[in-house]
């Protein structure tokens, strides 16, 4: 506000001759006795009309980062131009924008910061663009530095690279998420590296997101502390940071922040699209996940402890993309190697999801239906051995004991009891939970098994039937052909996978066996001493007369004992 006791002596101040905004109201004023100016929605506040008022007088004062934009603002307010004088405050700050700011990246941050309490006037003058321009330069500036210093020095490479990222990345952290999604949008058009840029967003939400505690996720009940307002920001930012995400194949983003942005979006009700995205890129890599993050709270009262939909979602998804993978390939034969990556990696998940179920099923407020869905969503070839199926559903039977023996049944169906090794099927004879059916079940194909064994066939019919069975019709298409083919080699896969794990329980036996031998001897070294002097009187020198032939001492078999099979 300016004052004086008369239209001259308005006239006869600084503001007048350098200021065009001042010299428009003194003329249009209507009243020549007005003695007061007032400048409404003065952008930066006193602080900065006084700078302006300094300026105007002559007196010295420092021009820096932190009054650079209010200055700037504040003299574009007051028509401050060079049409009043040369040199004036408009030129003056542009200067300084244009040749010390944009120089560095810790000044830009500066700029930045002081521009968040502007009126939208900075945004039209064109400030906040040309520090974030600035800002992704220097950032790229930077990443061509750390590589030259790599191919340079490879002792110390790691550290200086580690350095010159840390420091810019901290730096952004301190920026209104609309100004830092302008910069990092600004680096990944430039070229900053993705992993740079992944790096900065994990710090970004580390910072930001950091006073979403514990408590408020596992209580959701309990009184939310923040108000409206900050809510609001929070969801914005986890939206701005998904959205800020890399493309799949440009980088690897930690699965660990996946899963922790996921249960932020869930809390903060972040947006369907949101939610979808991270719940895909999860899906793109779930078999290098582990059990801890697919235990994702639920926060719907009168829910089950676990959000199941969401894990049932990325599940889905994941055999989506292994489908969309085998029809890409489907206009020839897969290689050897991209199939038994796709196998592996449903195998790690199959494993995965029986012990996600495992977890899961002592929870009372689980229903069956949604138990149910999480097992059948998985294909049969997904498991070698349904050990750990049967271990999840007998943990869901013991802890729901009311459920009816229908109920039961629709639940024991999915067990495979030729996929259950020697220790579940032990079990599962002497369970009293499973139903009467499924243990009669369990016997006649132990009872099977057993026969196959001392027969010596170790299932070569089974394995013959699927082999004949492969044998591709000549009333079938091309394609037919092709995807009985894909489908039987993932059967056969899936059998050699099972035989292995037979032959794996076969030499712990054998192991435990042996063990039992020596342990029955007294000393292992005495027993095969013995044995060997035994060997050596039946020797071919031996007369008629050579002493009485020992019968060797062996084991009696196996023992009858069978280890009990863990439910706990």
């Amino acid at each position: 506000m300016l004052q004086g006791t008369s239209p001259l002596l308005l006239m006869e101040n600084p503001f007048y001759f350098i200021s065009g905004k001042i010299r428009k109201m003194v003329a249009d004023g209507k009243d020549y006795n007005v003695s007061k100016l007032e400048l409404v929605n003065f952008p930066g506040g006193p602080h900065t009309f006084e700078l302006a008022m300094k300026f105007c007088y002559g007196m010295n004062f420092e021009i820096t980062a932190a009054n650079a934009a209010l200055l700037r603002c504040a003299a574009e307010y007051l028509e401050m131009s060079e049409d009043y004088r040369e040199e004036n405050l408009i030129a003056r700050t542009e200067v300084y924008l244009n040749d010390v700011v944009v120089q560095s990246l810790e000044k830009c941050v500066e700029v930045l910061c002081t521009c968040e309490n502007l009126p939208p006037i900075v945004e039209e003058l064109g400030i906040i663009n040309t520090c974030v321009e600035a800002i992704a330069m220097n950032a790229c500036k930077e990443q061509l530095v750390s590589g030259l210093s790599t191919l340079d020095c490879n002792g110390e490479s790691t550290e200086l690279k580690t350095g010159c990222m840390k420091w810019w990345i901290e730096d952004l952290s301190v920026l209104r998420i609309d100004y830092y999604h302008k910069v990092i949008t600004s680096m990944a058009r430039i070229g900053v590296r993705p992993d740079s840029i992944v790096e900065s967003l994990m710090h970004y939400a580390q910072i930001s997101l950091k006073s979403i505690g514990k408590c408020q996720i596992w209580n959701p009940a309990r009184p939310n502390s923040n108000s409206g307002t900050t809510e609001n920001e929070q969801k914005t930012i986890v939206e701005a940071l998904v959205n800020l995400l890399p493309t799949l194949k440009s980088s690897n983003v930690p699965l660990s922040f996946l899963f922790g942005m996921l249960r932020m979006a869930i809390m903060v009700e972040a947006t369907v699209a949101c939610r979808l995205e991270l719940e895909r890129r999860i899906a793109f890599r779930l078999e290098m996940a582990s059990l801890d993050d697919l235990l994702i709270p639920s926060l719907r009262a009168g829910d089950s402890l676990f959000d199941i939909d969401t894990v049932h979602r990325i599940l889905v998804n994941f055999l989506q993309q292994i489908e969309d993978e085998e029809n890409e390939d489907s206009g020839g034969y897969e290689s050897d190697g991209l199939a038994s990556l796709g196998h592996g990696s449903l195998l790690k998940v199959g494993r995965l999801i029986d012990s996600y179920l495992a977890e899961i099923a002592p929870d009372p407020y689980l229903s069956l239906q949604k138990f149910i869905a999480m097992i059948e969503t998985l294909p049969d070839y997904s498991r070698v051995i349904d050990d750990g199926l049967y271990r999840a559903i007998d943990i869901y039977l013991k802890a729901h004991p009311m459920l009816s023996d229908h109920e039961c049944k629709k639940l024991c169906k999915f067990i495979d009891c030729q996929k259950l090794s020697q220790e579940a099927t032990n079990h599962a004879a002497q369970n009293e939970r499973l139903p009467v059916q499924m243990a009669i079940k369990v016997l006649y194909f132990e009872q099977l098994r057993l026969k196959n064994a001392l027969c010596g066939s170790n299932d070569d019919g089974f394995l013959s039937q699927k082999i004949s069975s492969g044998v591709p019709s000549a009333a079938m298409s091309p394609r037919d052909n092709y995807a009985s083919l894909r489908r039987e080699n993932r059967e056969l896969k899936l059998e050699i996978s099972r035989m292995r794990v037979r032959l794996s329980e076969l030499e712990k036996e054998q192991v435990v066996m042996k063990r039992g031998m020596m342990e029955k001897s007294g000393n292992g070294k005495t027993f095969f001493t013995s044995l060997s002097k035994g060997i050596g009187r039946i020797g071919i020198f031996s007369g008629p007369g050579g002493g009485k032939r020992r019968k060797p001492r062996g084991s009696e078999g196996k023992s009858g004992r069978s280890r009990r099979y863990s439910v706990s």
